[in-house]
């Protein structure tokens, strides 16, 4: 098991000062789907925004490992799951490819703004006919001198209705496979960029989504985040990191859920006796202490291996697919635990359990784990 550092540490038990603010009003937040202008700023004003990322640009210069660290720590101490997403999709989908691929211009331009949190950052790939299948996307970009031309939509773009700056990927080429796609920067009063409204959906209800809409935006070539044609390549990366940080926050979920249960179990009385004296109760309990920490185990062994230049191709698949079902499970479990009051909206289990079901569809689902797996088994 990792042994981390006394700095590492800090890092991480820099977090708890802000939770209660962080926390205050969560479930009334979820309820009315609002997405929290103050909670941002306060996150913002903790650094975690910056955890990977440069110092000269007003980050932290922390290792991808040492951001999992931090970021599972947000995870079991922030109880609004969707203000958690939404970070981790500004930090991952935006942050994190124009400070691998961006030029030099685009990173002072605009990472400053991410580290601090004064910009807000969108992933826009998935399309109303695509979702998990990139490489089928009709979003297409076509040069005319020093600017590309977007055209098409997006769906389900995290952070689309508050965002400042997108990732958007678009075609520029109509040959087949991976060379087809180039991703772009794009700001928000860019004309010809319409976010849409915000949409209803059943978790993560914080964190606002919508679809986004290309007529005729024109883009400078300057704005390419890679080169023309590598943007497949740059999606590859972010969702490495996507997956590997979003999952670490559900792993400090679980964890947190876990301790809940825990002292739940022990301090209801059923029958006579604490719930947590009958098996059928306990039983579960260890069930969900299994699931953490084999997610854990995978999480972190595969940052390791891919921070060491391992392929991590499988090892990618195997943990977003065990982290997330062990989630689904763990609040599944964390309802039956509480019993009527894990059904009420007041004890805030219920809510753990709709954000839990997402985990299983975005960054790629369950089924194209599974697929991807039997894959690389020769199957």
């Amino acid at each position: 098991m990792i042994e981390w550092s006394a700095d590492q540490q800090a890092l991480r038990d820099g977090l708890a000062p802000w939770l209660e603010k962080l926390n205050a009003d969560h479930i009334e937040r979820d309820a009315a789907a609002l997405f929290s202008r103050e909670g941002w700023r306060t996150l913002a004003g903790t650094g975690i925004l910056g955890l990977p990322f440069d110092e000269k640009w007003g980050g932290l210069g922390q290792s991808l490992l040492t951001t999992m660290y931090v970021l599972e720590a947000l995870g079991e101490g922030c109880r609004d799951a969707g203000l958690s997403f939404s970070a981790c999709t500004h930090l991952v989908s935006t942050g994190v490819p124009l400070h691998r691929f961006g030029s030099a211009a685009l990173k002072e331009r605009y990472l400053p703004g991410i580290c601090s949190g004064e910009l807000i950052g969108a992933h826009a790939i998935s399309e109303p006919g695509s979702g998990s299948d990139a490489l089928a996307m009709r979003t297409r970009a076509v040069r005319d001198g020093d600017d590309y031309v977007l055209r098409g939509s997006k769906a389900f773009v995290s952070n689309g209705p508050v965002a400042d700056l997108f990732t958007i990927y678009a075609r520029t080429s109509d040959r087949p496979g991976p060379l087809s796609m180039t991703a772009f920067l794009v700001e928000r009063d860019t004309p010809g960029l319409e976010a849409g409204a915000p949409l209803a959906k059943m978790g993560l209800r914080t964190s606002p989504l919508s679809e986004l809409y290309l007529d005729d935006c024109r883009v400078p070539a300057s704005r390419v985040v890679g080169r023309p044609g590598g943007g497949f390549l740059v999606l590859d990366h972010v969702m490495r990191w996507e997956i590997l940080c979003s999952f670490v926050i559900n792993a400090g979920e679980m964890r947190d859920r876990v301790t809940r249960c825990v002292e739940y179990a022990r301090t209801r009385s059923q029958f006579g006796r604490p719930i947590g004296g009958y098996q059928a109760v306990s039983h579960r309990i260890v069930d969900m202490e299994l699931g953490v920490e084999t997610a854990r185990h995978w999480l972190y062994g595969t940052a390791e291996r891919m921070a060491a230049g391992h392929n991590v191709t499988r090892d990618i698949a195997m943990a977003k697919l065990v982290t997330s079902e062990a989630n689904v499970a763990s609040a599944l479990a964390a309802v039956q635990i509480f019993g009527g009051n894990g059904y009420m909206a007041e004890y805030g289990i219920e809510k753990e359990l709709r954000n839990s079901v997402a985990s299983t569809i975005y960054s790629g689902t369950s089924e194209i784990q599974r697929n991807r797996i039997a894959a690389l088994l020769g199957l």
